[in-house]
């Protein structure tokens, strides 16, 4: 998981949000309320629910755009677990909760398949060179 987490309230304008977004180099904001995560706003929402809606960034909040049906994981969660969340979920990003559900980090599906990819190189390069050569 990432510790460093963009994070904001329910009353960030949505065009800072945008902001944000842009200068961490990060697709989405983890709103939290009392160190707890509560929503989610994406890059995807920010596009939907202001820019299709034609809505001024400035009047629309966090709250007004957020996915608050939030989907989350435990920071001792196991890869094969955390596969079938995200599977479940269907969701690309999950913020990560301690023992008292306060916000540790996020994990993204690509940091999960860079994380599996890396480990299957690693495993072919430990048989590679155990196979005798011909």
């Amino acid at each position: 998981m990432r510790t460093d987490v963009v994070t904001a309230r329910t009353d960030t304008q949505a065009g800072e949000l945008a902001a944000k977004m842009r200068d961490e180099q990060v697709g989405s904001v983890v709103i939290t309320e009392d160190g707890r995560p509560i929503g989610i706003v994406t890059d995807r929402d920010l596009a939907l629910g202001v820019v299709a809606e034609s809505a001024d960034p400035q009047t629309r909040t966090a709250a007004d755009v957020m996915t608050d049906e939030l989907s989350t994981v435990p920071s001792d969660i196991g890869v094969f677990e955390l596969c079938d969340e995200f599977a479940d979920a269907r969701v690309r990003r999950m913020p990560v909760v301690d023992d008292d559900g306060a916000l540790a980090g996020i994990i993204t599906l690509d940091d999960l398949h860079v994380l599996l990819t890396t480990e299957q190189h690693d495993l072919a390069r430990a048989v590679q060179s155990a196979i005798p050569p011909y």
